[in-house]
């Protein structure tokens, strides 16, 4: 897949134009992906987000860092990061803007260092795409795990996008389907995930986790903190 989203924060980054970064979906019409979003300071992010970053200790894992807003702020709390992205460009950004140690890869591939704290904001788990790719991801993040170790991440229950009726089908109605679109390339279509607490809470157990909500903000969106049994 190209990497239109890589181009589209080095774009904004670098102040080249003004173009937006769109995303088609299969529910409704195309949305505008903001990409100030990434660039936030401390002050601009939410009470989720703030509490995710004071749940985390020891030497972190910043998963889908994009361009490493959550990884400085914890860099200069005086901790260990670690910023992990898919994206080469999205690194490229990371190190200018200051990230100390940022790898591109793809965290299913990675194997490298073990952790205290594995972090996804933003909705990061959605890189799993289906539920059955949340359960490799979840017996794939033991492998990274210190002893005492937690895997903390938001998502949402999106049963709001379809009224009253969920959709036919097999597949669990959290997989959507995206496309992004910038300066006219389009990439592939990619599944993303959004999970309910419920089916998350299930999931985890079955896989051997502890599962912890720590926010809910009164909607869709909540934070919670896994930690493996053993």
């Amino acid at each position: 897949m190209k990497d239109i989203f890589g181009n589209a924060l080095f774009d904004y980054f670098k102040q080249n134009g003004k173009h937006k970064l769109w995303i088609n979906n299969t529910y409704g019409p195309k949305e505008e992906m903001p990409l100030d979003v990434y660039f936030r300071t401390e002050e601009e992010m939410p009470d989720l987000e703030h509490m995710a970053l004071s749940r985390c200790y020891g030497k972190i894992l910043d998963i889908g860092a994009g361009a490493g807003s959550h990884a400085l702020i914890l860099q200069g709390l005086g901790l260990e990061v670690t910023a992990l992205d898919i994206s080469e460009l999205a690194v490229t950004i990371m190190l200018q803007r200051g990230v100390k140690h940022a790898i591109t890869k793809d965290i299913f591939d990675y194997h490298t260092e073990k952790f205290d704290t594995l972090l996804l904001l933003m909705n990061g788990i959605g890189l799993c795409g289906t539920l059955e790719q949340l359960r490799r991801f979840l017996q794939h993040a033991k492998t990274l795990l210190n002893k005492g170790g937690r895997l903390i991440f938001d998502s949402s229950d999106i049963v709001y996008l379809y009224e009253d009726e969920l959709p036919d089908g097999d597949g669990y109605y959290g997989e959507l389907s995206y496309q992004y679109v910038y300066k006219g390339q389009k990439t592939d279509w990619f599944k993303w995930l959004y999970i309910d607490q419920e089916t998350l809470k299930t999931i985890a157990a079955e896989e051997g986790w502890i599962t912890e909500f720590l926010y809910n903000d009164g909607f869709d969106q909540y934070l919670t903190r896994l930690t493996p049994v053993n």
